[in-house]
Protein backbone atom coordinates (compact mmCIF):
# COMPACT_ATOMS: atom_id res chain seq x y z
CA UNK A 1 0.00 0.00 0.00
CA UNK A 2 2.43 2.55 1.33
CA UNK A 3 4.65 1.87 -2.34
CA UNK A 4 1.28 2.34 -4.16
CA UNK A 5 0.79 5.65 -2.46
CA UNK A 6 4.18 6.58 -3.34
CA UNK A 7 3.31 5.62 -7.17
CA UNK A 8 0.31 8.06 -6.70
CA UNK A 9 2.07 10.74 -5.77
CA UNK A 10 4.71 10.81 -8.05
CA UNK A 11 1.97 10.33 -10.85
CA UNK A 12 0.15 13.62 -9.52
CA UNK A 13 3.29 15.67 -9.09
CA UNK A 14 4.29 15.00 -12.64
CA UNK A 15 0.74 15.70 -13.79
CA UNK A 16 -0.82 19.09 -15.28
CA UNK A 17 -4.32 18.28 -16.11
CA UNK A 18 -6.05 15.45 -14.06
CA UNK A 19 -9.33 14.35 -14.49
CA UNK A 20 -11.10 12.75 -11.69
CA UNK A 21 -14.19 9.95 -12.85
CA UNK A 22 -16.06 8.59 -10.16
CA UNK A 23 -19.14 6.93 -9.14
CA UNK A 24 -20.83 5.96 -5.74
CA UNK A 25 -17.92 4.26 -4.05
CA UNK A 26 -16.60 8.35 -3.47
CA UNK A 27 -19.49 8.88 -1.42
CA UNK A 28 -19.49 6.00 0.96
CA UNK A 29 -17.15 7.19 3.52
CA UNK A 30 -19.67 10.00 3.93
CA UNK A 31 -22.67 7.31 4.71
CA UNK A 32 -24.44 7.26 1.91
CA UNK A 33 -24.88 3.83 1.13
CA UNK A 34 -24.00 2.13 -2.40
CA UNK A 35 -27.01 1.61 -3.92
CA UNK A 36 -26.18 -1.61 -6.03
CA UNK A 37 -25.04 -3.71 -3.24
CA UNK A 38 -27.77 -3.08 -0.59
CA UNK A 39 -31.30 -3.89 -2.95
CA UNK A 40 -32.04 -6.60 -0.64
CA UNK A 41 -32.81 -3.76 2.26
CA UNK A 42 -34.60 -2.08 0.03
CA UNK A 43 -36.88 -5.01 -0.95
CA UNK A 44 -37.62 -5.48 2.62
CA UNK A 45 -39.20 -2.62 2.67
CA UNK A 46 -40.27 -1.57 -1.17
CA UNK A 47 -42.84 -3.05 -2.90
CA UNK A 48 -40.94 -2.89 -6.09
CA UNK A 49 -37.35 -2.81 -6.94
CA UNK A 50 -34.89 0.46 -6.80
CA UNK A 51 -34.29 0.15 -10.78
CA UNK A 52 -38.25 0.38 -11.12
CA UNK A 53 -39.22 3.06 -8.55
CA UNK A 54 -36.74 5.11 -9.74
CA UNK A 55 -37.82 5.31 -13.36
CA UNK A 56 -39.78 7.83 -15.41
CA UNK A 57 -42.60 5.50 -16.01
CA UNK A 58 -42.73 4.69 -12.78
CA UNK A 59 -42.44 8.26 -11.60
CA UNK A 60 -45.78 9.57 -13.52
CA UNK A 61 -47.20 6.28 -12.85
CA UNK A 62 -47.46 6.52 -9.17
CA UNK A 63 -45.35 9.70 -8.05
CA UNK A 64 -46.57 9.77 -4.39
CA UNK A 65 -44.97 5.88 -4.21
CA UNK A 66 -41.96 7.66 -6.02
CA UNK A 67 -41.14 10.23 -3.46
CA UNK A 68 -41.89 7.82 -0.41
CA UNK A 69 -38.48 6.11 -1.57
CA UNK A 70 -36.74 9.10 -2.94
CA UNK A 71 -37.36 10.99 0.72
CA UNK A 72 -36.45 7.61 2.65
CA UNK A 73 -33.39 6.49 0.43
CA UNK A 74 -31.89 9.50 -1.59
CA UNK A 75 -32.96 12.57 0.08
CA UNK A 76 -30.31 11.84 3.31
CA UNK A 77 -29.72 14.05 6.07
CA UNK A 78 -26.76 15.78 7.04
CA UNK A 79 -24.35 14.48 5.00
CA UNK A 80 -21.13 15.96 4.83
CA UNK A 81 -18.08 15.50 2.58
CA UNK A 82 -15.30 12.93 3.13
CA UNK A 83 -11.80 12.70 2.39
CA UNK A 84 -11.73 11.78 -1.23
CA UNK A 85 -14.14 15.15 -1.97
CA UNK A 86 -11.85 17.47 0.40
CA UNK A 87 -8.82 16.09 -1.77
CA UNK A 88 -9.91 16.14 -4.96
CA UNK A 89 -11.09 19.95 -4.11
CA UNK A 90 -7.50 20.88 -3.30
CA UNK A 91 -6.02 19.27 -6.28
CA UNK A 92 -8.20 21.42 -8.07
CA UNK A 93 -7.35 24.79 -6.22
CA UNK A 94 -3.19 23.51 -6.23
CA UNK A 95 -4.29 23.71 -10.55
CA UNK A 96 -3.55 20.01 -11.18
CA UNK A 97 -7.40 18.74 -11.39
CA UNK A 98 -8.93 20.35 -13.93
CA UNK A 99 -12.26 18.51 -13.24
CA UNK A 100 -14.45 16.17 -11.38
CA UNK A 101 -16.91 13.81 -13.88
CA UNK A 102 -19.59 12.05 -11.26
CA UNK A 103 -22.22 9.96 -11.43
CA UNK A 104 -23.40 10.76 -8.04
CA UNK A 105 -26.50 12.97 -7.30
CA UNK A 106 -25.46 14.27 -3.73
CA UNK A 107 -23.90 17.35 -4.80
CA UNK A 108 -20.76 16.87 -2.02
CA UNK A 109 -18.15 17.73 -4.47
CA UNK A 110 -18.91 20.96 -4.33
CA UNK A 111 -19.78 20.88 -0.88
CA UNK A 112 -16.23 20.48 -0.41
CA UNK A 113 -15.31 23.28 -2.60
CA UNK A 114 -15.27 21.60 -6.20
CA UNK A 115 -15.72 24.23 -8.84
CA UNK A 116 -15.56 22.03 -12.30
CA UNK A 117 -17.77 19.36 -11.69
CA UNK A 118 -20.07 17.32 -14.36
CA UNK A 119 -22.84 15.49 -12.75
CA UNK A 120 -23.65 13.33 -15.56
CA UNK A 121 -26.63 11.66 -13.48
CA UNK A 122 -28.15 14.73 -11.98
CA UNK A 123 -28.42 16.38 -8.46
CA UNK A 124 -31.08 15.82 -5.71
CA UNK A 125 -30.17 19.54 -4.88
CA UNK A 126 -32.41 20.57 -7.96
CA UNK A 127 -35.62 20.46 -9.12
CA UNK A 128 -38.04 22.41 -11.26
CA UNK A 129 -41.37 22.43 -12.31
CA UNK A 130 -42.19 20.10 -14.93
CA UNK A 131 -44.72 22.61 -16.19
CA UNK A 132 -43.20 25.85 -16.12
CA UNK A 133 -39.40 25.04 -15.63
CA UNK A 134 -39.09 27.10 -12.41
CA UNK A 135 -36.09 25.54 -10.31
CA UNK A 136 -36.51 25.29 -6.56
CA UNK A 137 -33.79 23.66 -4.14
CA UNK A 138 -34.46 20.15 -2.33
CA UNK A 139 -36.36 21.92 0.91
CA UNK A 140 -39.56 21.72 -0.87
CA UNK A 141 -39.31 17.90 -1.53
CA UNK A 142 -38.54 17.44 1.96
CA UNK A 143 -41.39 19.91 3.17
CA UNK A 144 -44.21 18.52 0.69
CA UNK A 145 -44.18 15.19 2.85
CA UNK A 146 -45.99 17.09 5.33
CA UNK A 147 -48.76 18.26 2.51
CA UNK A 148 -52.11 16.56 2.10
CA UNK A 149 -51.05 14.66 -1.03
CA UNK A 150 -47.32 14.27 -0.09
CA UNK A 151 -46.31 15.65 -3.52
CA UNK A 152 -44.03 19.06 -3.89
CA UNK A 153 -46.10 21.55 -6.02
CA UNK A 154 -44.57 24.40 -7.85
CA UNK A 155 -45.25 27.88 -5.70
CA UNK A 156 -46.11 29.74 -9.11
CA UNK A 157 -47.99 27.42 -11.26
CA UNK A 158 -49.17 24.29 -9.33
CA UNK A 159 -47.17 22.07 -11.60
CA UNK A 160 -45.56 18.70 -10.56
CA UNK A 161 -42.12 19.20 -8.98
CA UNK A 162 -39.47 16.48 -10.10
CA UNK A 163 -35.76 16.37 -9.04
CA UNK A 164 -33.79 17.16 -11.63
CA UNK A 165 -31.49 13.48 -11.82
CA UNK A 166 -31.69 11.27 -14.24
CA UNK A 167 -33.83 8.45 -13.74
CA UNK A 168 -34.28 5.10 -15.32
CA UNK A 169 -35.63 4.93 -18.80
CA UNK A 170 -34.16 8.89 -19.57
CA UNK A 171 -31.14 9.71 -21.25
CA UNK A 172 -28.08 12.03 -20.14
CA UNK A 173 -28.01 15.39 -21.06
CA UNK A 174 -26.07 15.94 -24.22
CA UNK A 175 -24.38 19.41 -23.48
CA UNK A 176 -22.80 18.09 -20.05
CA UNK A 177 -21.68 14.57 -22.33
CA UNK A 178 -20.09 16.99 -24.45
CA UNK A 179 -17.67 18.68 -21.84
CA UNK A 180 -17.41 15.68 -19.81
CA UNK A 181 -15.77 13.80 -22.73
CA UNK A 182 -13.58 16.73 -23.65
CA UNK A 183 -12.20 16.80 -20.50
CA UNK A 184 -11.50 13.39 -20.16
CA UNK A 185 -9.76 13.28 -23.78
CA UNK A 186 -7.65 16.04 -22.70
CA UNK A 187 -6.38 14.87 -19.29
CA UNK A 188 -2.89 13.88 -19.14
CA UNK A 189 -4.12 11.37 -16.34
CA UNK A 190 -7.14 9.70 -15.47
CA UNK A 191 -7.94 8.82 -11.81
CA UNK A 192 -11.05 6.54 -12.11
CA UNK A 193 -12.47 6.15 -8.23
CA UNK A 194 -15.32 4.32 -6.58
CA UNK A 195 -16.81 2.91 -9.39
CA UNK A 196 -17.76 -0.51 -10.68
CA UNK A 197 -17.74 1.04 -14.44
CA UNK A 198 -20.74 -0.67 -14.81
CA UNK A 199 -23.61 2.25 -15.47
CA UNK A 200 -23.65 3.03 -18.97
CA UNK A 201 -23.58 5.11 -20.94
CA UNK A 202 -21.44 6.82 -18.16
CA UNK A 203 -18.91 4.18 -17.67
CA UNK A 204 -18.17 4.34 -21.24
CA UNK A 205 -16.35 7.81 -20.99
CA UNK A 206 -13.58 6.72 -20.12
CA UNK A 207 -12.72 5.29 -23.00
CA UNK A 208 -12.00 8.52 -24.68
CA UNK A 209 -9.03 9.05 -22.31
CA UNK A 210 -5.93 9.10 -24.59
CA UNK A 211 -3.13 10.76 -22.03
CA UNK A 212 -0.31 8.96 -19.85
CA UNK A 213 -1.35 7.42 -16.69
CA UNK A 214 -4.89 5.90 -16.07
CA UNK A 215 -5.03 5.10 -11.93
CA UNK A 216 -8.22 2.98 -10.46
CA UNK A 217 -9.14 3.46 -7.24
CA UNK A 218 -11.62 1.30 -6.12
CA UNK A 219 -12.73 -1.44 -3.19
CA UNK A 220 -13.01 -4.07 -5.72
CA UNK A 221 -11.84 -5.58 -9.04
CA UNK A 222 -13.46 -4.01 -12.60
CA UNK A 223 -13.38 -4.66 -15.88
CA UNK A 224 -10.74 -1.79 -16.55
CA UNK A 225 -8.06 -3.21 -13.71
CA UNK A 226 -5.65 -4.64 -16.25
CA UNK A 227 -5.48 -1.39 -18.72
CA UNK A 228 -4.65 0.88 -16.01
CA UNK A 229 -1.03 2.05 -14.58
CA UNK A 230 -1.71 1.88 -11.05
CA UNK A 231 -4.76 0.05 -9.11
CA UNK A 232 -5.59 0.44 -5.45
CA UNK A 233 -8.19 -1.76 -3.89
CA UNK A 234 -8.71 0.57 -0.30
CA UNK A 235 -11.57 2.97 0.34
CA UNK A 236 -10.58 5.95 -1.65
CA UNK A 237 -10.76 8.14 0.54
CA UNK A 238 -8.05 6.30 3.02
CA UNK A 239 -6.09 6.54 -0.09
CA UNK A 240 -6.48 10.21 -0.94
CA UNK A 241 -6.08 11.62 2.19
CA UNK A 242 -2.07 10.26 1.99
CA UNK A 243 -1.85 12.52 -1.54
CA UNK A 244 -0.28 15.90 -1.24
CA UNK A 245 -1.93 18.70 -3.81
Amino acid sequence: MDEKIVQLQKIIDESKNIVFFGGAGVSTESGIPDFRSVDGLYNQQWAYPPETIISHSFFYADTKEFYRFYRAKLLLNDIKPNAAHYKLAELEQAGKLKAVVTQNIDGLHQLAGSKTVYELHGSTLRNYCTQCGQFYDDKIIRESENSEDKLPHCKKCGGLIKPDVVLYEEGLDQDLIDKAVNAIAHADTLIIGGTSLVVYPAAGFVRYFRGKHLVLLNKSETAMDSSAELVIHEPIGQVLSQIKA
